[in-house]
């Protein structure tokens, strides 16, 4: 398991871009911690900022959130999906935003597309599975998993030739980032998420999401529910979109349907499914 201490968070705090949170996810926070606050409320706040309005109704009326209606304005919104849903969806799409218009090593809509769609992925699964899969914060942690990356690649020149030589050797990124480095995009994620006051349990999911003990022993915790369903999404997206497997699935595919009570078989007809979605 990785663990991260100050130190390591105050060399990244002096070392990488990291977006401010917006004013917006501000008012958010007061308006979560208040008890007398409604929907309207926070309906309210969202619906002043026109492009994220936009973005949330188009990300909700996808068909791999599940709703067999169409949501037409915010208040809808929050009533379907919760304020906690609309808080971290507002979270997700503003920290996408964020990073528009920079330049770096590497294409950011190639990057923030595939993030959205293992971010579909993970609601399509949830909403094809039985097992009792915390559903608020998946579509945040779909699309916040790897925000580390761009950072990482505003901070170094050859960062690209880096993830693309850990996609030629077929393992994920973080032990060559740690050799070139001495950091990863996982630790740059997790504070990129803790200064954007994402909750505990997303942040540590973040941290640990290349950690391929995670799930060894079944607990049934939240955070194990959230991690096997990103894993398993990354692999259903990845075979979808590159017919190949996901760089940490055959070493933790099967944890992941012992964890989301599946077979191999259920977990097949599951794949076949998705890929027959149109993206």
């Amino acid at each position: 398991m990785i663990y991260v201490d100050n130190l390591v968070l105050d060399d990244v705090a002096r070392g990488f871009h990291i977006p401010a949170k917006p004013e917006i996810l501000h008012e958010f926070k007061q308006i979560m911690s208040d008890e007398n606050a409604s929907i309207s409320d926070e309906a309210k706040i969202v619906s002043k900022d026109i492009s994220l309005s936009s973005a949330i109704l188009k990300t909700i009326n996808s068909p791999f959130f599940g709703i067999t209606r169409t949501i037409s304005n915010i208040h809808q919104a929050v009533c379907f999906i919760g304020m906690e849903g609309v808080n971290y969806l507002a979270t997700a799409l503003l920290l996408k935003k964020a990073f528009v218009g920079e330049t770096s090593c590497l294409s950011f809509d190639k990057f923030w597309s595939d993030a959205t769609n293992i971010a579909n992925a993970m609601m399509f699964i949830s909403d094809n599975l039985s097992c009792d899969i915390p559903t608020d914060s998946l579509y945040a942690v779909g699309l916040f998993h790897d925000c580390g990356i761009p950072a990482m690649a505003l901070q170094y020149n050859d960062y690209k030739n880096t993830l693309d030589e850990a996609d030629e050797l077929g393992f994920n990124s973080v032990i060559i980032e740690n050799e070139k480095y001495g950091t990863n995009h996982a630790i740059v994620g997790y504070y990129i998420a803790s200064s954007w006051h994402l909750p505990k349990e997303i942040c540590n999911i973040i941290l640990q999401h290349h950690e391929l003990d995670f799930l060894f022993k079944v607990t049934g915790s939240n955070e194990q529910l959230i991690y096997a369903t990103l894993k398993m999404a990354e692999n259903i997206t990845e075979r979808k979109l590159r017919f190949r497997q996901s760089s940490d699935w055959q070493f933790i595919g099967e944890d992941v349907l012992n964890v989301l009570g599946i077979n191999s078989d259920e977990y097949a007809d599951l794949e076949e499914k998705y890929c027959n979605i149109d993206l």
